[in-house]
């Protein structure tokens, strides 16, 4: 299990504040049994925040017309909805939710060229709530397959979330569960469809990035 280059500054920055912390407690509570319980929380903390930038590796089957999960999580929408900005017209949308313990590596969905890519700030609503999908700071990229099939995914900052990233530009080519960008700490990722794909998955199930089929597109 190796770790993602995301938390290359992150871990080091966090063990500072958590030694630093610990110490401070240290000189002002006196109690030995304090201090041993501040101590295990700072190193249960720490391998939280360690454990949160794992980026698995994943393979993932080449298959034609199919849309894997571009993340780990829970499907907590599947509804027909208006996509104004890439596609402009009605679509099947999937998002997934990805709590603080999930994976959070954003992996392509499909094979194919980076058509479009846009960032928007916003607020940090809870990331399953309804307006967060165009209200809170999150990237719109469109994907275009070898077929011509275009695919909107969505990374959404959720309450705590204060970063996204998305890595590959405009033009550039992408496989099937390549790994694309990361949200830290909390979020969601939505996918928009066309409307006659045969959606494989059902509210409340639990994706894994790169893995599980989501849909197949006609």
């Amino acid at each position: 299990m190796k770790i993602h280059k995301e938390g290359f500054r992150m871990i080091p920055l966090m063990s500072v504040l958590i030694a630093g912390l610990y110490v401070l407690l240290y000189w002002l509570i006196l109690s030995f049994i304090v201090q041993v319980i501040l101590a295990l929380a700072g190193v249960l903390f720490f391998v939280l925040v360690v454990r949160f930038f794992r980026d698995p590796k994943v393979i993932t089957p080449e298959k034609d017309g199919v849309v894997y999960a571009p993340a780990e999580g829970k499907v907590v929408v599947i509804e027909k909805t208006y996509e104004g900005e890439y596609h402009k017209e009605d679509r099947i949308q999937v998002s997934i939710f990805m709590s603080p313990f999930n994976v959070h590596v954003n992996r392509s969905p499909v094979k194919g060229v980076v058509d479009f890519f846009k960032y928007h700030p916003g607020k940090f609503l809870v990331a399953w709530h309804p307006k967060s999908s165009t209200n809170n700071e999150r990237t719109s990229v469109g994907f275009k397959t070898e077929n011509g099939v275009k695919i909107l995914m969505r990374q959404i900052a959720g309450a705590v979330a204060r970063r996204i990233a998305f890595y590959p530009k405009v033009g550039d080519e992408v496989n099937q569960g390549t790994s694309v960008g990361f949200i830290r700490f909390g979020s969601r990722v939505d996918l928009f469809l066309p409307l006659d794909a045969d959606i494989k998955v059902k509210i409340g199930d639990l994706t894994r990035g790169g893995e599980t089929e989501v849909a197949a597109l006609n």
